[in-house]
């Protein structure tokens, strides 16, 4: 039987189509064929978050994170993934943060390379499960718990009787701290201490009439920023940290110690001890303010 020509024509665009989708189809990852949501479910929870849009979802969004993993999916139990998070195979902390700063590379992320995590070989995955739905981050816990993880001498810090009500839930580590690389010491979200200090504490910002030099200088010198058992974070009960740097100002030069608590007890080892008279110890704007008294 004779075949017209525009009947050959649309058989071979048929054919055509039909070699091309079987290589489509060969070249596809098949990452689904094996990770089924049965068998693990908790890998499966990434449809849930927003992640799981990648590239269309489905065995696509596996790629846009693992890479094409071809040689993994020719022998899945000898060959890891292109790039693997574990817990069978794991990748170098290099490539698993490359995977995701593909992605999350600006805002916050910007300070990544050279900051103390990175430095330290940690990768995202250390903190972040990107397979879970999380705010601020973390695994299955709030981001605070995660830093104390490692952070320890910090987490007790933060038991003393002088602290930031980060247990309380009003402030968080994220608050002064940038996880993923700061500007100046302890990945600091801002270049300074002090700076850092003022964006809450505004009111001992200054500039004063009368400076308290160590106060403009740098915070840690009286203060510090994660507990204490002074009141208020002092790192020691005045007037025994005044004392440290006047020895004889405008005072008998005698130090104060508990000694001085005996039958006559000394003002300036009482109560507020020297800022019972020296209020205004971080700067005054008052005329009369030379001593810090007013």
């Amino acid at each position: 039987m004779a075949v017209s020509r525009q009947s050959l024509s649309f058989i071979c665009s048929g054919l055509l189509l039909a070699l091309l989708g079987a290589f489509t189809r060969a070249d596809e990852a098949m990452c689904l064929d094996c990770h089924d949501p049965d068998s693990e479910p908790a890998m499966h929870a990434i449809a849930n978050t927003v992640h799981g849009s990648l590239d269309g979802g489905g065995a696509a969004t596996c790629v846009a994170c693992h890479g094409p993993s071809t040689d993994h999916q020719d022998d899945p139990e000898e060959v890891a993934p292109g790039v693997s998070f574990g817990p069978k195979w794991t990748s170098s902390a290099e490539a698993r943060s490359a995977s995701c700063q593909s992605c999350h590379s600006g805002n916050d992320q910007m300070l990544w390379v050279g900051s103390a995590h990175q430095q330290d070989n940690l990768s995202c995955d250390a903190c972040h499960n990107p397979h879970q739905q999380q705010l601020l981050a973390g695994r299955e816990q709030a981001a605070d718990a995660v830093c104390l993880e490692c952070h320890t001498q910090v987490r007790s810090q933060l038991h003393l009787p002088s602290r930031h009500p980060i247990a309380e839930g009003k402030t968080s580590c994220t608050d002064c701290h940038n996880p993923h690389g700061g500007l100046g010491h302890a990945d600091l979200r801002q270049v300074s201490l002090n700076d850092n200090c003022f964006t809450c504490h505004q009111d001992k910002r200054g500039p004063f009439l009368w400076e308290h030099p160590p106060a403009a200088e740098d915070c840690a010198l009286c203060h510090q920023p994660h507990g204490s058992v002074n009141e208020p974070l002092l790192n020691a009960r005045g007037p025994a940290l005044c004392q440290q740097c006047h020895a004889a100002a405008f005072h008998p030069s005698q130090p104060y110690s508990s000694e001085s608590l005996g039958g006559s007890a000394n003002q300036n080892m009482l109560g507020k001890n020297c800022l019972n008279c020296h209020s205004q110890i971080h700067g005054s704007n008052h005329p009369s303010g030379a001593r810090l008294t007013r």
